[in-house]
């Protein structure tokens, strides 16, 4: 724990000493699930190449690099679980890597990945399945998942269509997933109303899983950031992130700035602050206000969430640092599956989200 003074330079700092954890713990190529083509590490080199883009030292990118130099040969093959969209986040580094490097393997692969997506299942709108073992369900994860990368892969190879297809996704999530009553969307849908835990009126699963409504907010933000003033019918999703935001802020617990497990109910005792949706929050609304969409009211909010995660989930060390209170992967489920769910320190999830947060606070505070 650290109650130390949070200068410009702070966040930038802890990035450099959550991306170092794991460097140092692991090979790039060993980084778990190993030889796993995988959104784990993903998003947690997706946190990396951040730090380097604002540090400019190699190491960042070599690591990198070699992550994916393990998992795609020469010729561009790769291989990846090619019924889920988990699999297509880790292929948003594959664009820097061949800006910087110009070897066309990258590019191969992204198309590999690329060709998967006609063959995820859809739901009866075009929906996609979040897996093949998910049927006729989407879940908030998805959006950040698949989105970034579509929308990088039609900029690279003018595939326009994949534009509408993003923004399809997300219209649908909304449509479906949100309540409200709070504002917040719903962890996951079932459009065939058949799974356990779905409402047999509306599909939705019944609570608001902090990482999942984390990843639907870094999804907006980050697909706002790549259209850029392309108007291809974003403005949706700024009217989303800007309604969004308030219902996020809302359940901002009092004393530690943080965030809880199921985001609406700190007042359950079973309930418990957690980490990564925590850095996630940190994440969009940083940028939400760095980009206008949100007004200034709103850094508050992120200073008090960002000197919380210093002071209640992290261990700073001389060289790097632990993180806590992070959750495991989860799947869809009720109030009780969630808030047993284990937590770990330094798990990939909550490094990633941790290393994005303080990057965006960063730019912010600068």
């Amino acid at each position: 724990m650290t109650t130390k003074q949070i200068t410009t330079e702070t966040p930038l700092l802890m990035a450099e000493k959550a991306s170092r954890a794991l460097m140092e713990t692991f090979r790039a190529e060993d980084l778990p699930p190993v030889n796993a083509f995988h959104y784990h590490q993903g998003v947690y080199l997706y946190g990396v190449y951040r730090v380097y883009q604002a540090t400019g030292n190699e190491e960042y990118f070599e690591y990198i690099k070699a992550y994916y130099d393990n998992l795609i040969d020469e010729e561009g093959n790769v291989c990846f679980d090619r019924d889920q969209l988990d699999s297509t986040m880790a292929g948003i580094l594959l664009f820097p890597l061949y800006e910087k490097t110009k070897n066309p393997k990258y590019l191969i692969a992204a198309k590999r990945l690329r060709s998967a997506l006609d063959t995820i299942n859809r739901t009866t709108e075009n929906g996609f399945w979040h897996k093949e073992k998910y049927p006729y369900q989407m879940w908030l994860d998805g959006l950040f998942m698949g989105g970034p990368f579509m929308l990088l892969y039609s900029q690279q190879f003018h595939e326009e269509e994949l534009i509408q297809m993003v923004l399809l996704q997300e219209k649908l999530m909304r449509k479906h997933m949100t309540d409200e009553t709070t504002g917040l969307l719903y962890h996951a849908w079932d459009e065939k109303r058949v799974q356990p835990w779905a409402n047999r009126e509306t599909g939705c699963s019944p609570e608001f899983w902090g990482r999942s409504v984390g990843w639907y907010g870094t999804a907006l933000i980050d697909l706002l950031e790549i259209l850029g003033d392309k108007k291809r019918g974003q403005e949706e999703l700024i009217k989303s992130l800007q309604s969004f935001i308030p219902a996020i802020v809302q359940f901002q617990d009092e004393k530690t700035g943080l965030w809880y497990q199921i985001v609406d109910k700190g007042d359950r005792a079973d309930n418990w602050l957690e980490s990564s949706c925590s850095a996630l929050f940190i994440y969009f609304i940083s940028k939400a206000i760095k980009h206008g969409y949100v007004d200034d009211s709103y850094r508050a909010v992120v200073d008090k969430a960002y000197k919380g995660l210093l002071e209640y989930m992290v261990e700073e060390k001389e060289t790097t640092l632990n993180l806590n209170g992070i959750c495991i992967g989860t799947s869809a489920g009720v109030y009780d599956y969630y808030v047993e769910r284990p937590t770990s320190t330094n798990d990939l999830h909550g490094m990633g989200a941790f290393i994005l947060g303080s990057m965006a606070y960063y730019d912010l505070i600068k």
